[in-house]
């Protein structure tokens, strides 16, 4: 069981990446109550500094971190990190939010979008894990659990328009250095995508699958089942977009009862994690630049019935990938932990 305190000692696990940063910015702006803040890394980023509010923190090695007296460890350093030390962590008692596909899938491990599952939480006590969905699939299902609470979705089909910032730093650098040498006319090598991404859209996430789906296609598949409801079909096609920030999908829903679209926007209108943007005369719809960076709702429009099917509808759904994907999902886990020690 988790205690209540009124303080907490909080560990960050790839504290020096973009979404580490992400984390120790939201703590601090969100005022989640801290005691003891410790920014933690590879051996490599030992010694440099990352930035909690007005205060400069030294990172220090994960190796032989030892975990003491640690309440919450938000682990956002790759799978392989977190299969290694998370369980270092939970041993010492440690509540762990990963933010990687490590634990997603594990039955007994909850996967939490609050705004969806919450209650789902208390789970964590089998473990002392609780899994962070992919980006993709986290504003999705933000986007959808009205919907499906109201006309019962059945089937979901998807195309992600993902953000680079999903690759981390190294998929940002990437993408602005291509786009110096396309304009300077300059030869352009891939490293990390296998196409250039620089004014290009490659219908390629992550790897492929046996079954000719990305893994990332498979993620919204599993992770929809597993959060939203175990018997929704869901088909993704996940593409990778010259973005920096901010992810958009186009989503196609059929519904069991008969869709009231007056309903669904009043639905938005009164849901305070959703903005609804959806205003054709005015050309106002959700956009990546404008409404996925920085920002930390979901952003919802061009909110349309399909032409001849009064159980399909169709929304554009946009978010901050790298806050309300990852770094404000993990915080929000550990409010709702916290609120009564579930």
């Amino acid at each position: 069981m988790f205690k209540v305190k009124e303080k907490y000692n909080i560990a960050i696990i790839g504290a020096t990446g973009i979404v580490g940063e992400s984390l120790l910015n939201i703590l601090h702006s969100r005022k989640f109550p801290v005691d003891k803040i410790v920014a933690i890394a590879s051996s490599r980023s030992a010694g440099s500094k990352v930035k909690y509010g007005d205060t400069l923190i030294e990172v220090v090695a994960i190796d032989n971190y030892s975990f003491e007296n640690i309440d919450i460890a938000f682990f956002s350093a790759g799978s392989g990190v977190s299969k290694k030390y998370a369980p270092i962590a939970t041993q010492k008692g440690v509540v762990v939010i990963d933010n990687t596909s490590e634990f997603r899938y594990i039955d007994d491990i909850p996967l939490i979008v609050p705004e969806v599952n919450s209650i789902e939480i208390s789970k964590h006590v089998k473990k002392n894990i609780i899994a962070n969905p992919n980006c993709s699939t986290i504003q999705m299902l933000v986007a959808l659990k009205p919907i499906h609470d109201r006309f019962q979705i059945l089937d979901i089909n998807v195309s992600t328009y993902q953000a680079v910032s999903g690759s981390g730093k190294k998929g940002v650098d990437e993408l602005l250095s291509q786009s110096h040498s396309y304009m300077n006319q300059q030869k352009i090598k891939p490293s990390v995508y296998p196409k250039q991404i620089g004014f290009n859209v490659i219908p390629f996430v992550d790897s492929f699958c046996d079954n000719g789906y990305t893994k990332e296609e498979m993620k919204m598949v599993w992770e929809t089942q597993k959060i939203l409801d175990k018997n929704i079909s869901v088909n993704a096609t996940a593409v990778r977009v010259p973005v920096l920030i901010g992810h958009s999908e186009a989503v196609t829903i059929k519904t069991k009862k008969p869709i009231d679209i007056d309903s669904v926007f009043d639905d938005y209108r009164n849901n305070e994690f959703i903005e609804l943007l959806d205003n054709p005369e005015r050309n106002e719809y959700p956009t990546a630049f404008e409404n996925g960076h920085g920002t930390d709702k979901v952003y919802v429009g061009r909110i349309r019935k399909s032409l001849n099917d009064d159980n399909i509808l169709n929304i554009w759904v946009v978010a901050d990938n790298v806050r309300k994907g990852a770094a404000l999902n993990s915080v929000q886990i550990a409010e709702e932990l916290i609120k009564g020690g579930k």
